[in-house]
């Protein structure tokens, strides 16, 4: 069973049209027509974090954390891929110290895009040539 149906389509360029549900998103390898794959990745990220940090917050007894803003660094190698993410989270909140590290560490449990980050995950790829 598929959970997740996407269809990406280029027509020429380095720019992707995709279609996730009812939404499209376009990505451009340059920048110029869209963010680029990997700042897709990073803000994805971040979009994902922020509610696992909420959740985690909920399960620590603090049910609103107000406004939860996160500036993401990443920085890449010289091939152009990410070699590492930081996340500035600022929280409306006052949350106890000793709490905070809780609710990061529960946050990267939570994440499903964190979850994901890992080296064995890779796309199984099979292509179809001369296909339209």
């Amino acid at each position: 069973m598929t959970d997740i149906e996407v269809t990406s389509t280029s027509d020429e360029g380095f720019v992707t049209q995709s279609r996730v549900g009812d939404f499209k998103l376009t990505v451009d390898a340059t920048g110029e027509d869209g963010p680029d794959p990997n700042s897709v990745l990073v803000a994805n990220y971040a979009s994902c974090y922020i509610p696992a940090f909420r959740v985690a917050g909920r399960q620590r007894d603090y049910d609103d954390l107000g406004k939860v803003e996160i500036d993401v660094e990443a920085d890449l190698n010289d091939d152009d891929d990410v070699e590492a993410i930081r996340f500035n989270i600022a929280v409306e909140a006052d949350v106890d110290d000793d709490d905070v590290d809780d609710l990061v560490d529960r946050g990267h449990e939570i994440c499903h895009v964190d979850a994901a980050l890992r080296d064995e995950l890779r796309a199984d790829v099979s292509v179809e040539t001369n296909a339209f």
